[in-house]
């Protein structure tokens, strides 16, 4: 058992020389010992409930029979919503999230899917009681989007929003197709955690170069006509990132500088786990086409996640922010 070994190496004469590690260790020892307590308690009133049972149903006690399965139901929906909780054992899981969305292939018709998945996120967060803050955003040319970055800020936002990185696909008939045909567009979704200032990411000044440009697009109320737009260039990785929503160029500067972290974060634990997976032969290149959702809405009405194989058939629902089901189906996957 893990807690077991955890225990033991804490008992190593060389366990303190790394203060930092064995602080890790020991949080970690806490974080299971709380977790195989909170089991043990859910155990212990489920056998106390079914003991409840027994004696009603032998005696005929019909109604303190009923109030036991509402007692073992109410238990069984406490568990449930623990045990997604504990799927959230990533470091970053528990912080807030940053999603970056962009257009691809299908022109208009692709940057109004952008707005449709920036709504249904919204929605879906404020549903959650999270709060949504546009950090960058780029109008489509004649509806939609063509990029947008946001925040989610909120308990475990990173753990449940990670699942949503990847490119998702919509089929339906454009309403800006004047002969009505079908098209098939799609949208990628980046999600990267907040890193707090508990987390060292190595930025060099002088590997950076930073632009101000005039915001534009239909950015709100506080886009304006000064040069407070920034933009920063990560120049040995070549990654980029912008801000233009806030009020000073100053502000911007510090939401931009808060992405690149992110990003940089993102492309070196990428990097470490891409050595692991070809180290175990496990490799795999993520192209363009590898959609991990699809948006249905002709000639039939079906949204399904390619990762867990669950699908909706009420599309609204699902647009309008119910995306529970396709989160929790993804997180139980991944964690068998």
């Amino acid at each position: 058992m893990e807690i077991g070994k955890l225990h033991q190496s804490t008992l190593a004469e060389d366990f303190w020389g790394e203060n930092q590690e064995a602080q890790k260790v020991l949080k970690r020892i806490s974080d299971m010992q709380s977790t195989v307590d909170k089991f043990k308690g859910f155990w212990d009133e489920a056998q106390f409930i079914k003991e409840m049972m027994d004696m009603a149903e032998s005696e005929g006690e019909t109604e303190i029979y009923r109030d036991t399965v509402r007692d073992l139901e109410r238990l069984a929906k406490r568990f449930e919503e623990y045990e997604l909780v504990i799927l959230f054992a990533g470091e970053n899981d528990a912080g807030n999230a940053i999603i970056s969305m962009h257009a691809g292939a299908g022109g208009t018709e692709a940057q109004d899917c952008v707005g449709i998945l920036l709504r249904m996120y919204t929605r879906w967060a404020e549903d959650s009681g999270y709060t949504v803050e546009i950090m960058d955003f780029l109008a489509g040319d004649e509806a939609g989007v063509k990029s947008v970055t946001f925040m989610v800020s909120g308990l475990y936002a990173y753990g449940k929003l990670k699942c949503e990185e990847g490119v998702h696909r919509l089929i339906r008939i454009s309403p800006f197709d004047s002969s009505g045909r079908r098209h098939t567009s799609f949208a990628s979704v980046a999600v990267l955690p907040e890193i707090g200032d508990d987390i060292a990411v190595d930025i060099n000044p002088e590997d950076l170069r930073i632009d101000t440009f005039r915001s534009g697009g239909a950015g709100g109320q506080h886009v304006n006509k000064t040069d407070s737009a920034v933009r920063i260039t990560h120049l040995p990785t070549g990654i980029v990132a912008q801000c233009q929503n806030e009020r000073s160029q100053y502000s911007n500067r510090l939401a931009a500088m808060k992405i690149l972290t992110a990003r940089l974060y993102e492309l070196k634990q990428k990097e470490r786990e891409d050595s692991l997976q070809k180290i175990k032969g496990e490799y795999k290149e993520i192209a363009w086409g590898s959609q991990i959702r699809t948006y249905t809405l002709n000639p039939f009405s079906l949204i399904k996640d390619h990762r867990s194989n669950m699908e909706a058939g009420n599309v609204q629902a699902v647009m309008d922010g119910d995306l529970d089901g396709f989160i929790n189906a993804c997180l139980r996957m991944k964690r068998e």
